[in-house]
């Protein structure tokens, strides 16, 4: 699994890094991309890395040259109402932005459910779409109730050709049938950071 600079920051760091994102570029819609297949990934127990430990991640397989992911389980402790603090009514939520993955920890990313495929996303599976476009995020964000089938990430998950197939095969992963339930109203009990275990007095 590929790692991100930085990850053994504290939420300190973790935030300025999210208020950076306010100024910086969004990456490219996909808009034109073909239809995406996923699955969920759910991590072994103890898997060694720590950035996907107990994690449960939806793999898109049709995004680049190798898979894709946002890990789905890892809300940060960042309010989603600091990476947006223009829109005054998001300060009323207590909706959490989440840690998707240690690859491009500066990129923003949002999965939603929509019922007519909509401009600037690509699906993701049935009723779910996937973007990163900043307009279409902003016009999710403005509705009456804008969490409602939303949610938004910091970072994503890759793996090199070939090597989420060879993860699997060792068993570091079991595979689920992609559903929008454990997406949207799943309980997130893995928060990013990780909490540090005290350490023992000698």
């Amino acid at each position: 699994m590929r790692s991100g600079v930085g990850l053994k920051r504290d939420v300190a760091g973790a935030l300025c890094t999210f208020l950076l994102l306010l100024g910086a570029a969004w990456p490219t819609s996909a808009g034109d991309a073909k239809p995406l297949t996923a699955i969920l990934l759910k991590a072994r127990t103890h898997l060694p890395d720590s950035n996907f430990a107990d994690s449960v991640v939806l793999v898109m397989n049709n995004v680049g040259h190798a898979p894709m992911g946002l890990i789905i389980n890892r809300p940060t402790q960042v309010p989603l109402s600091r990476l947006f603090p223009d829109l005054k009514p998001l300060a009323q939520l207590h909706d959490k932005v989440y840690f998707g993955g240690p690859v491009e920890f500066g990129s923003v990313w949002f999965l939603f459910r929509a019922v007519k495929p909509p401009k600037h996303a690509i699906q993701a599976f049935e009723g779910v779409y996937f973007s990163a476009n900043r307009e279409l995020l902003l016009q999710l964000l403005a509705r009456d109730k804008p969490m409602d089938g939303l949610r938004i990430f910091i970072g994503y998950s890759g793996w090199a050709p070939g090597q989420l197939e060879a993860e699997i095969a060792r068993g570091d992963w079991t595979l689920e049938r992609a559903q929008s339930d454990a997406i949207f109203n799943g309980k997130s009990e893995y928060p990013w950071p990780a909490p540090q275990s005290p350490k023992r007095s000698t």
